[in-house]
């Protein structure tokens, strides 16, 4: 198994820190990177939002952030460290809302979109095809996540 570290910063919104923990070795076992390293920080849209400015200077809350450690100058220090995942539970739950979904659902499902850009899957500076790859990828994923701990 895995390395999963998990810091839940923010007060919002409730999180089963546990069974995220498990969803996110699921996610890691099915992408064939059972023993990967990944860290999972979930915070509020100012923190999210401070991030997103400083990192990717966009200077807006958005749901989910991947910072890759098997890109650019830093590739192979660390083989089995896939990056860190940053979700904002503020806009997951927004968004589950505008969607009539439940927060975990949005949660598990940011969880998977952000650590398929870890494993190099790209929607937006892609091609139409790559992001093709990565909604087939998570809409297979999440049918097992969903049938397993929804």
């Amino acid at each position: 198994m895995g390395m999963i570290h998990i810091e839940n910063r923010q007060k919002n919104q409730k999180i089963a820190v546990e069974t995220l923990e498990k969803v996110a070795q699921r996610i890691l076992n099915d992408s064939e990177c059972p023993d990967a390293e990944l860290s999972l920080l979930i915070v509020d849209d100012i923190e999210i939002q401070q991030i997103n400015r400083d990192y990717l200077q966009r200077d807006k809350p958005t749901n989910v952030i991947s910072f890759a450690m098997q890109e650019g100058e830093d590739v192979g220090l660390h083989p089995g460290l896939l990056g860190d995942v940053i979700i904002s539970a503020d806009t997951a739950a927004r968004d589950a809302r505008e969607a009539d979904l439940p927060f975990e659902s949005e949660l598990y499902f940011l969880l998977l979109h952000g650590v398929l850009h870890l494993l190099g899957y790209d929607h937006e500076r892609g091609t139409e095809e790559d992001a093709r790859r990565m909604e087939a990828r998570e809409a297979e994923l999440f049918a097992r996540i969903r049938e397993e701990f929804l």
